[in-house]
């Protein structure tokens, strides 16, 4: 029987991922409705390739992207400058991490 919750699917590469990992805060303070606000507006950016994202106390989002232009627009896109400059209310830490991906292989269900 198969889980419902599955890798993103990307092309092939080469493609950009940015890899947010995280400490959350105590409390929501407003981050679950911007944060599926977020990854609606990313969803609508050109570029954007697909998400994946696990918390168990370390969060860790990987958000893949066409190009580095891409991934310059969203980090520039008013709405997501927003949200980034609530960050302190949200994070006791966190890092962004920009990589190329030259090469994935796995398989699928």
């Amino acid at each position: 029987m198969g889980s419902a919750i599955h890798p993103a699917i990307t092309p092939d590469p080469p493609y950009y991922a940015v890899i947010f990992t995280s400490l959350r805060t105590e409390g929501d303070n407003g981050y679950a409705d911007t944060a599926q606000r977020m990854l609606a507006l990313a969803r609508e950016q050109p570029g954007f390739l697909g998400v994946d994202s696990a918390r168990d106390g370390l969060g860790i989002t990987v958000s893949y992207w066409a190009s580095l232009e891409a991934i310059h627009a969203w980090r520039d896109n008013s709405e997501h400058r927003a949200a980034q400059e609530q960050a302190r209310r949200w994070y006791e830490c966190f890092r962004v991490r920009i990589c190329r991906v030259e090469r994935e292989y796995g398989f699928r269900a």
